[in-house]
């Protein structure tokens, strides 16, 4: 029976993810000429990418309904390294923010290669004007760029230096940027099929937010706002909805319904039952009861799901109308099986009506890639 490994092994991980190397600013990157084009990560969003566990994207679409942490915007609002606007006119500094506006421009357009140049650029004048805050936001740029490239180890390396840079510049292990970086920490972990570290790393990220808030269920409005609360419980959400779907690659389906649950709730109370990711929830919550055989209770999940994802147009209708069928078809076999036990074969031949799944008429929805699915903790101002 799965269980999820001891939260000291998570802290370990951390620590580990935490220490800087020396000299690894010379040893982290690829160039464009290893890299994959972007297309390898475009399949259907709920689909793995063949070799690589359970896919990339599904996260990235998770991480596209989490808000950005509310220190990310104190630190937008007060500017790069702290200084007032006024001081925002040094030469070094705000060459190094028109280079980030740049290769942001460039990750938005899909020209990967051109923005890992301009971030290089970036990091370079970032250590020669030793601005702590510029390092580290460009770290995180390389990192999430080379995580949706697929460029799995350099994302590691990348990251594992971004968390470095926070955690030493005083960020608190139970921040949410702290959280979100070890959340794809893990899918890598995951998608490397490095179960251990996977499991560790999802460990700790829920244990440590599931505690933080329990921790601020009491604190009032001036201590905390209700949006900082409810990007919490929504990071909680995608920390539960990527371990469940590690869970049901693994083939531990109760399991992983068990974190879906919970996932859909969350997201259900934060963002109503209309939500786009509310649906995709629902439809891989019967997903799940499908594939341990609970046909009927996935298919009132599943049903929901697509009259609600035909309601607001949905993006992917395509995907749960396609579920819908498959949980039919399931669901119309067993009864086919069970009846063909109890009254004969030759009866229930007669009377059987196999299911048409062509009575649905699934329209041509293409992919969409969100490419502002990438998380970016916003230091400098744009």
């Amino acid at each position: 029976m799965f269980r999820l490994l001891s939260r000291t092994l998570g802290r370990g991980l951390l620590r580990a993810a935490g220490r800087r190397c020396r000299g690894c600013s010379a040893r982290l990157f690829q160039r464009s000429s290893e890299s994959q084009e972007l297309e390898v990560l475009v399949p259907s969003p709920r689909v793995a990418p063949h070799g690589r566990g359970p896919g990339l994207l599904p996260l990235l679409a998770a991480l596209s309904w989490f808000s950005r942490p509310a220190a990310a915007d104190r630190d937008e609002q007060q500017g790069a390294g702290g200084a007032a606007p006024e001081d925002a006119a040094d030469e070094a500094e705000a060459e190094i923010i028109r280079l980030l506006k740049r290769a942001k421009l460039s990750i938005m357009k899909d020209e990967p290669e051109e923005a890992e140049l301009i971030l290089h650029d970036a990091l370079r004048l970032a250590y020669q004007s030793d601005n702590k805050k510029a390092i580290t936001y460009t770290y995180d740029l390389m990192a999430n760029l080379a995580f949706i490239r697929g460029q799995l180890e350099n994302a590691e390396q990348l990251f594992k230096a971004t968390m470095s840079y926070l955690l030493g510049g005083g960020m608190k292990q139970e921040d949410n940027a702290i959280i979100e970086i070890s959340l794809k920490l893990a899918s890598i972990y995951a998608a490397q099929n490095r179960q251990e570290f996977a499991l560790a790393g999802y460990e700790f990220c829920i244990s440590t937010l599931e505690e933080k808030i329990e921790r601020e269920k009491g604190l009032a409005e001036d201590a905390m706002s209700e949006e900082e609360k409810a990007n919490t419980h929504l990071l909680l959400g995608m920390c539960l909805d990527s371990c469940a779907r590690y869970l049901l690659f693994s083939k531990q389906p109760s399991q992983a319904q068990r974190m879906y649950e919970k996932a859909l709730q969350i997201s259900e109370e934060i963002q109503g039952e209309r939500h786009p990711q509310t649906i995709v929830l629902m439809s891989d919550l019967a997903t799940t009861l499908d594939a341990q055989g609970h046909f009927d209770e996935a298919y009132v999940y599943m049903e929901r799901a697509s009259e609600l994802a035909r309601q607001i147009n949905h993006p992917e209708l395509h995907m749960v109308l396609s579920n819908l069928a498959a949980i039919l078809i399931h669901r119309d076999q067993n009864t086919y099986h069970m009846a063909k036990g109890n009254y004969g074969y030759r009866e229930v031949n007669r009377l059987h009506t196999p299911f048409q799944p062509t009575e649905f008429k699934l329209p041509r929805i293409p992919v969409r890639v969100n490419t502002e699915a990438i998380s970016i903790h916003r230091i400098f101002p744009g």
